[in-house]
């Protein structure tokens, strides 16, 4: 952008016209000019002119990358170039995320002798506790929300990484509502249980008569979220008949209705995630290279619960406004040194239910470490410290597990898990949820594990019971 210090009072009103909240700043850091927006938003109804950009912005008494923080005004300084950061400002509302771009103003020598800072908070995330949405403020999640708010405002197809509990779903719709598609629909698809038939029917729809029952035209999830946003969670369970339909899809971004001749034109925004290592299974054939270099075009990892330990206490207050909200619950100081020592290997979808149950065991306002603890004084989470507190009850106990009696007898953990399971599902007798329940994993990874140990045992031999998926049914018809 090019100026003169002279055009000041034409650059402050263009910059009132503006919506978004910006400011003028010279290379001391000092605010120069703001739009009404940015008084609004930022200024807390004090003048903000003739006062530094970090002392309004971060309460800060020295310059953000003094401060630990990423500053762009320093970095646009440096390369004459704009610069993106995501921050943390205070507001009239507390703290919140705001994604702060910084634009070098130069005269007609091409000297810098301003810079425009425009502001856009993220209404999509909190950085305080929240009724709903995503929340926190430590840095793996501050990075994550950065490489979210990049992606969103374009068409590119995002890829979501990370393990089960992260709240990958939440990602998916901050993405779809900080979009130009946010009025349009956001549809979800658990491809984790779509067999090819039902794939079908389900993405495309069918017409009347195109198969036995089929006694109306039904319209599918691709059709039902045209304008808006596809969310395919657990992508990488699609069996590879299945990637070749998908692939298919998205390369003609066309699809044609079960029984249907005519081919109708796709409009979405893909969004997939899953928990799995998609580069690993590529090199193994099981999944599509070309499908993974097609949905895989702005990789975003979302961050376990153990890499965000500043964010537990926001956690824990948001959460159990959202799982008890007529209640003021709080944690005792105890019962939070408590959580704070666990691995949370379920992530955020443990800890809620964690404080779903304690929520229900406290009588008070007060949530205690007992309250925490299952009905054998066990929270149930080893996590990475599972060797060692399983060592601590052998040496407890005094009984200690049986070993091979030879090295040769080693077997794998996933052999160990397989056995385990096929054990259980013989030992069961109750319905899929309550198993789940048992083994503390959820349904679809019960499901999951299920399917997997059934495709390594196709043809099992009679009577082995180690290695044979049994489905049993309860007195309800429920089928494991």
């Amino acid at each position: 952008m090019s100026t003169s210090p002279r055009s000041l009072p034409e650059l402050v009103s263009f910059l009132d016209g503006q919506e978004d909240p910006r400011i003028v700043m010279d290379s001391n850091y000092r605010i120069v000019a703001a739009n009404r927006a940015y008084t609004r938003e930022f200024g807390g109804g004090r003048p903000v002119v003739g006062r530094e950009c970090y002392e309004v912005s971060h309460h800060f008494t020295v310059p953000c990358d003094q401060a630990g923080e990423s500053c762009p005004l320093k970095r646009s300084q440096a390369s004459g170039q704009s610069h993106r950061v995501l921050h943390l400002h205070h507001t009239p509302r507390g703290e919140e995320h705001v994604d702060v771009e910084t634009t070098p103003v130069q005269d007609q020598s091409g000297r810098t002798v301003y810079f425009v800072e425009t502001m856009r908070v993220v209404r999509h995330a909190s950085g305080r506790p929240a009724a709903q949405g995503l929340v926190g403020r430590a840095p793996a999640f501050t990075r994550m929300l950065e490489r979210v708010m990049r992606a969103a405002p374009s068409e590119a197809a995002v890829m979501l990484r990370g393990e089960t509990g992260t709240g990958k779903e939440l990602v998916a719709r901050v993405i779809h509502e900080a979009s130009r598609r946010a009025e349009g629909p956001f549809v979800a698809v658990d491809c984790a249980g779509l067999t090819e038939t039902l794939f079908e029917s389900e993405l495309f729809g069918y017409e009347k008569g195109a198969f036995t029952g089929a006694t109306h035209r039904k319209l599918g999830l691709v059709e039902a979220a045209s304008g808006g946003t596809l969310f395919l969670d657990e992508i990488g369970e699609l069996p590879l008949s299945l990637q070749v339909k998908l692939l298919r899809l998205l390369e003609s971004g066309t699809y044609r209705r079960v029984g249907g001749v005519e081919a109708l034109p796709a409009d979405f925004r893909l969004v997939s995630a899953t928990h799995r290592d998609l580069k690993r299974m590529v090199v193994e054939e099981s999944f599509r290279r070309d499908l993974f270099h097609r949905i895989n075009t702005f990789p975003v990892r979302t961050p376990a619960l153990r890499e965000r330990p500043e964010d537990l206490p926001l956690l824990v207050e948001s959460l159990l406004h959202r799982v008890a909200p007529e209640r003021r619950l709080q944690l005792a100081p105890a019962a939070m040194n408590h959580l704070a020592a666990l691995a949370f290997e379920g992530n955020i979808r443990e800890l809620r239910n964690l404080l779903e149950r304690a929520s229900l065991l406290a009588d008070g306002a007060e949530i205690e470490v007992r309250h925490l603890l299952d009905d054998d004084g066990d929270e149930g989470n080893h996590g990475d410290h599972g060797i060692g507190a399983a060592r601590e009850k052998v040496g407890a106990s005094g009984t200690a597990l049986s070993a091979p009696s030879d090295a040769a007898d080693w077997s794998t953990l996933d052999e160990h898990e397989r056995n385990y399971l096929a054990w259980a599902l013989a030992n069961h007798r109750g319905d899929r949820p309550s198993l789940a329940r048992r083994l503390g994993v959820s349904e679809r990874t019960l499901f999951r594990k299920l399917r997997q140990l059934e495709n390594d045992n196709p043809k099992p031999a009679a009577g082995d019971v180690s290695s044979t998926v049994q489905y049993q049914a309860d007195a309800g018809g429920s089928v494991i």
